[in-house]
């Protein structure tokens, strides 16, 4: 089943079960007459509207998004926790409806007898769903085609799960081994068809969507290549859990048919703490804008009054999925900094530095304009730094993993910005790369809470390039 039809059918069904909640609980609520009520209330335009509240709550959590063999359980779970948000200020809306009318404390606690019907109702046309798309997996409709890196028994016994379990809708159609040696062999009919080195070209010959890797323990390096060279694919990565530490723990366990496999994943944020994170990038980077106007004023004034050039900078910085943008910051430098020289890194008393531009590098002050690429969603407040494309590409050759930074949105503070100094040196980059490694592994808004206190406190205490 592909994604589209995939999300029209919950769509729908969701649809059919809430609105068939919302008439059940009307009729008993309403039309029994067991219930004292101050008006005949409407039944349609209510019903409309809860639906569109449920709506908005499932794509909140992430209740859409595509599925792949989870358990019936997680699903449920999920329901469950969705609906006692919902159902936790559907509850004080009441209260306060009822305290406004004067209303008996008992009927607002009926609203957990609309619960009961919606986790019943809801619950029934999800497993449905879900069961009619393992019945089509196993039947063999929208199963997927997978190579698998390593020739060894760990990689053998997956082999054989999946063609056990046809719930988890896997194909082995390749394997590619560590050793030479291992080309040519086959197993359960599967030929190795090449090393590891070449695992994309493999992967893109027999039509692979999914990767898995049956790796020794030994084996990291061959871990971190792989994860390397499919970073830029559209391949599905997935991991046996005794490797999760070597790649950092950037994973999520899931586990179906006593069959554990790890998402190796770009990040580990849920839907509704993403939704959460934008909607604070906007609120709070337009108050920023709004606040400091008058900063931005009189510095726009000393950088004009201390050197020749634009207030502004702009520059072509990559973003989310190698995106490019131009990133405003107030101009620090003198004009045409790099003219001579080329694209190179800032270094302490650097030279081209102004004397306007050291005082808002310490304080911070250059990173106001950048409150703008926040509201366009071309960065946010909190995640890797963005770097210019040049350095990227040069980086991405010379350090392993360095593109999985472009997984997510580019921040204007981050872990490695607080924790680490400016850039000067490919060691400097080795070094921030493992901060932001560590934030996307831990991505939360706690996390970002965290980072922005202490970008608050460096700021006050003028910690810097400069201090």
């Amino acid at each position: 089943m592909n994604k589209k039809l995939e999300k029209i059918l919950l769509l729908t069904v969701d649809f059919i079960t809430i609105n068939l909640v919302g008439i059940i609980y009307f009729y008993f609520r309403v039309k029994t007459g067991w219930f004292h009520l101050f008006s005949q209330p409407e039944m349609f335009l209510p019903l409309l509207v809860i639906y569109f509240y449920w709506l908005i709550i499932f794509f909140f959590v992430g209740m859409y998004r595509t599925w792949f063999a989870s358990s019936r359980f997680d699903e449920l779970s999920t329901l469950f926790k969705a609906s006692f948000v919902g159902i936790f200020i559907l509850f004080f809306l009441i209260f306060y409806d009822d305290a406004t009318h004067g209303a008996t404390t008992a009927s607002r606690y009926l609203i957990f007898i609309y619960w009961g019907l919606f986790l019943l109702f809801v619950s029934i046309g999800r497993i449905a769903v879900r069961s009619l798309q393992r019945n089509l997996l196993i039947k063999g409709v929208g199963r997927k085609n997978a190579v698998i890196v390593g020739f060894n028994p760990k990689a053998k016994n997956i082999h054989n799960t999946l063609e056990k379990y046809r719930g988890l809708g896997l194909d082995v159609k390749a394997y590619v081994a560590v050793e030479e040696e291992n080309v040519g062999k086959e197993f359960n009919g599967v030929k190795v068809l090449d090393t590891y080195k070449n695992v994309v070209e493999v992967a893109h010959k027999v039509g692979a969507e999914e990767i898995i890797l049956a790796l020794e323990k030994h084996e990291d390096d061959v871990t971190i290549y792989v994860i390397d060279k499919c970073d830029k694919e559209n391949f599905g990565l997935k991991i046996v859990p005794d490797l999760y530490e070597i790649v950092s723990g950037q994973a999520r366990t899931s586990q179906i048919y006593g069959f554990p496999l790890i998402d190796i994943m770009p990040q580990l944020m849920p839907e509704w703490e993403k939704k959460i994170k934008r909607l604070m990038d906007i609120v709070v980077s337009l108050l920023i804008l709004i606040v400091t106007f008058p900063i931005t004023f009189l510095v726009a004034i000393a950088i004009k009054l201390d050197s020749k050039g634009p207030v502004f900078y702009r520059q072509e910085r990559m973003g989310q999925g190698g995106k490019i943008f131009k990133v405003f910051k107030f101009r620090s430098m003198i004009n045409d900094a790099e003219k001579h020289t080329g694209p190179t890194w800032s270094a302490k008393n650097d030279p081209r530095v102004t004397r306007v531009g050291k005082f808002i590098r310490r304080t911070r002050i250059d990173e106001i304009p950048q409150m703008i690429n926040v509201l366009k969603g071309e960065m946010s407040l909190v995640g890797p730094r963005p770097e210019r494309p040049y350095f990227v590409e040069k980086l991405s050759k010379e350090i392993p993993l360095y593109t999985r930074r472009l997984k997510v949105r580019p921040g204007v503070t981050g872990w490695a910005q607080v924790k680490h100094k400016y850039d000067e040196t490919i060691e400097d980059v080795k070094t921030k790369l493992r901060y932001d490694l560590f934030y996307i592994e831990n991505m939360s808004l706690r996390m970002d809470l965290k980072i922005l206190l202490r970008t608050i406190f460096v700021v006050m205490l003028g910690k810097g390039h400069y201090e």
